[in-house]
C-alpha cells in the first residue's frame, strides 16, 4: 500500500485539531514562573511560562488580560488557565492563557503594590504636594455613601464639636464597579464650589475588596490634583489605601476625620481667651516700654533747659564765625604781600627806571617806534630823544658807525 503524502500545512491542521479536541489541554490549571514578558502595543500579552526543567510560549490575547487587577512581571510565580493550542504560521504550540492569578499572595495585593511604587516615583505621595487644611472651614464637603455608618459618624462628631459649621454631602457609590465613576464624579463637583474650604472623602471599613475603589488609579489622580484640601478616611485604622497616599492628610477612620478637621468649640475657645489674654499682657508691656522711653527723653537737658541749649549754640555760631573771619583775614595779607612783591619785580624792569639814571630813548619825529640802529637814519634828519622828564627835538649832523656794543 502507497503511503499517503500530506503537506505541512495539512500536518500542522492535523495536529491542531488533536491539541484543541483533548479534553485534557483544552481546559488546564498550570503553575509557573513567568519570564521574557512583552505587553505588546496591540494589547496582547506575550511571555514565556517556565518551571526548573521546561518551558512554553504563552499569550493572553487583549480580550482576556483587560479584565486582570495586576501587571505581570518577569519572576512573577502564577497560576494560569487555559488551553494549549497550536500557532500554524511557525507549526509551534503555545499556551493561550484565559486567566491570570498569583500563586501565593493575592492579585489585589499585587495590583495595590505596583500602583502606590508607580505613583510614589511619580512624585504623587511628596510632601511638597500636600494642601494645609484651613483652620477653621466655614463649609466642609462629604463624600461617602449618603447610607452608610460613615456619615453618622461625620456627621455626629463635628455637630458635637462645633455645631456652627456648615457640611455638604456629596452622595457616592463606595464599593463595586460604580463606585470610581460616582467619587470621582463627587470630587470634581465639591471643586467646583467657592465655599467648600476642605473635602472629607471616604467610607466604613471591610475587606480589601470593599475597599478598593479607593486604590484605583482614577480616583488616586483626581484626589491629588483636587484644588480643595482632602482628607481620606477609609476602613479602620489598620486599613490603608491608595487615596490615603495622595490625600492631603489621611483619618485613621471616617470619625477621625471629623476630629481632625475642625476644632473642638470649646478648645477653640480656650485658645482665643489665652489669645486675648496673650496679646493683652503684650500691649501693656509695650505701653509700659514707650512710657519709660517718653520719661527718659522728657529728662534731657535739651527739653529741660532748651534756652540753655540755644545759647551753646550761638556760642558756637560765634566762634566759628571769628575763626572764618581770621582765616579770610591771612589770605588776604598774603595775596597783598604776594601783590607787593611781583609789583616790585615788575617796577624794577620798568623802562621808566632805566630813563631816570640818564639813559634816553630815540625815535623819529611823528613816529612811535624806537631806533636801534645808526643805519636806520640819515644825516638831516630830525630825531626826538625821550628822557625821564620830557622830550628833545635834534638834528642829525652826522653819523658815526664805530660800533659801541660789541656782538
Amino acid at each position: 500500500m502507497q503511503q499517503k503524502v500530506i503537506t505541512v500545512t495539512e500536518l500542522t491542521k492535523y495536529i491542531k485539531d488533536k491539541l484543541e479536541n483533548d479534553e485534557l489541554l483544552s481546559n488546564l490549571l498550570i503553575a509557573g514562573e513567568i519570564s521574557n514578558f512583552h505587553h505588546h502595543g496591540s494589547g496582547h500579552m506575550y511571555f514565556t511560562l517556565k518551571d526548573k526543567k521546561t518551558q512554553i510560549n504563552s499569550v493572553m490575547f487583549k480580550s482576556a488580560n483587560q479584565r486582570l487587577q495586576f501587571e505581570p512581571e518577569d519572576g512573577m510565580k502564577i497560576l494560569a488557565t487555559g488551553y494549549v493550542s497550536l500557532y500554524e504560521p511557525r507549526g509551534q504550540y503555545q499556551l493561550y492563557v484565559q486567566s491570570l492569578q498569583p500563586d501565593g499572595i493575592g492579585a489585589l495585593h499585587i495590583a495595590f503594590e505596583q500602583l502606590k511604587e508607580r505613583l510614589q516615583k511619580e512624585g504623587l505621595f511628596e510632601e511638597e504636594h500636600k494642601q494645609e487644611l484651613p483652620k477653621l472651614p466655614q463649609k466642609i464637603g462629604v463624600i461617602t455613601s449618603p447610607t452608610g455608618a460613615a456619615v453618622r459618624d461625620i456627621l455626629s462628631v463635628i455637630k458635637r464639636r462645633f455645631s456652627g459649621v456648615s457640611i455638604l454631602i456629596a452622595p457616592a457609590t463606595v464599593q463595586g464597579e460604580r463606585a470610581v465613576p460616582t467619587l470621582v464624579d463627587a470630587l470634581e463637583r465639591l471643586n467646583a464650589r467657592e465655599d467648600i474650604d476642605v473635602i472629607i472623602i471616604g467610607r466604613g471599613g471591610g475587606s480589601l475588596e470593599d475597599l478598593w475603589a479607593f486604590n484605583e488609579e482614577e480616583l488616586a489622580r483626581a484626589i491629588f490634583n483636587s484644588n480643595t484640601p482632602v482628607i481620606s478616611a477609609v476602613g479602620h485604622e489598620t486599613d490603608y489605601t491608595i487615596s490615603d497616599f495622595v490625600a492631603d492628610l489621611r483619618a485613621p477612620t471616617p470619625s477621625a476625620a471629623a476630629e481632625l478637621v475642625i476644632s473642638n468649640q470649646e478648645e477653640l475657645a480656650r485658645y482665643l481667651n489665652r489669645l486675648n489674654n496673650n496679646l493683652k499682657q503684650s500691649m501693656k508691656q509695650k505701653l509700659k516700654n514707650l512710657r519709660n522711653k517718653v520719661n527718659n527723653l522728657t529728662q534731657r537737658r535739651v527739653l529741660l533747659e532748651p534756652k540753655r541749649q540755644l545759647q551753646d549754640s550761638q556760642q558756637r555760631v560765634d566762634e566759628l564765625e571769628a575763626r572764618l573771619i581770621n582765616k579770610i583775614q591771612s589770605r588776604l595779607d598774603y595775596l597783598q604781600e604776594k601783590f607787593q612783591t611781583q609789583a616790585g619785580k615788575l617796577d624794577s624792569m620798568s623802562p621808566l627806571k632805566v630813563l631816570r639814571r640818564g639813559y634816553s630813548y630815540c625815535q623819529k619825529v611823528g613816529q612811535d617806534q624806537g631806533i636801534t640802529s645808526v643805519n636806520e637814519v640819515d644825516p638831516g634828519e630830525e630825531l626826538e630823544m625821550v628822557l625821564s622828564d620830557g622830550k628833545i627835538k635834534s638834528r642829525v649832523l652826522s653819523i658815526d658807525n664805530e660800533q659801541v656794543v660789541k656782538k
